[in-house]
């Protein structure tokens, strides 16, 4: 699956881009993530490796806009807000009310994303690991 070939996707990353330097909306829209996050039936649907995966980009995203990680680039930054959009949207691809099925073109479009920026998740991920250590 690209979600570059996805109507819904191309939306979510045009109104992503809005979001450049409006950091309160992004802070907005990490809680919304977290709001629809927690409505989610993590059980029910045995996807806990997906919803790890929304944690990290979301702190991945937070430490960007408060300006605590900076090494990343804002087209990261941008097709993360834009997966979280998506995310977050339920009339999408697969509507998100549609049982056992609405969300699995979110999953498949967080997924996506992941896979293609993993070499800045692994370095945030040391980044983040060394703020441990050092606290």
């Amino acid at each position: 699956m690209n979600p570059l070939n996805n109507k819904f996707f191309k939306l979510a990353l045009a109104k992503a881009a809005s979001l450049a330097g409006k950091n309160g909306r992004i802070i907005l829209l990490l809680g919304k993530l977290g709001d629809k996050m927690r409505s989610v039936n993590w059980s029910a649907i045995n996807r806990s490796e997906v919803k790890d995966k929304f944690l990290l980009l979301s702190r991945m995203t937070k430490a960007y806009t408060l300006g605590r990680y900076r090494e990343v680039p804002w087209k990261t930054v941008l097709v993360m807000l834009a997966a979280f959009l998506y995310f977050i949207n339920p009339i999408d691809l697969i509507p998100d009310f549609i049982p056992g099925l609405g969300l699995t073109d979110d999953f498949g479009v967080l997924l996506w994303v992941y896979n293609s920026i993993s070499v800045e998740v692994e370095k945030f991920v040391t980044w983040e690991k060394s703020q441990v250590t050092t606290s």
